[in-house]
């Protein structure tokens, strides 16, 4: 069985809402052939708020199978939500550097 993981950290606020580094991960991720939900990449149409981001972004959480922690989550709006999520679901939870 092939693991699924999903990607998590700080994007509001930040440059470039943090997309480089989300980016950065995700391709040294699969570069070493491990799958890896990259919420970066969601794309939503007409003007999505941050709900609508979070209902998509948990959608994908669900069906993977662990979480990688991106640098600052802890100061994130989002990340507690889906790491907490994550961790009460029994998913494997990983801390990036």
């Amino acid at each position: 069985m092939s693991t699924k993981w999903y990607l998590s950290g700080p994007m509001t606020g930040l440059p470039g809402n943090n997309l480089e580094l989300f980016a950065a991960v995700a391709r040294s991720m699969r570069d070493a052939g491990i799958d890896v939900v990259n919420p970066g990449e969601v794309k939503l149409a007409g003007a999505p708020t941050w709900l609508d981001f979070m209902r998509a972004d948990l959608a994908l959480l669900l069906g993977c199978d662990g979480i990688v922690m991106l640098p600052g989550w802890e100061r994130s709006k989002g990340a507690p939500i889906e790491h907490d999520l994550a961790r009460g679901l029994g998913f494997w939870v990983m801390e990036a550097n």
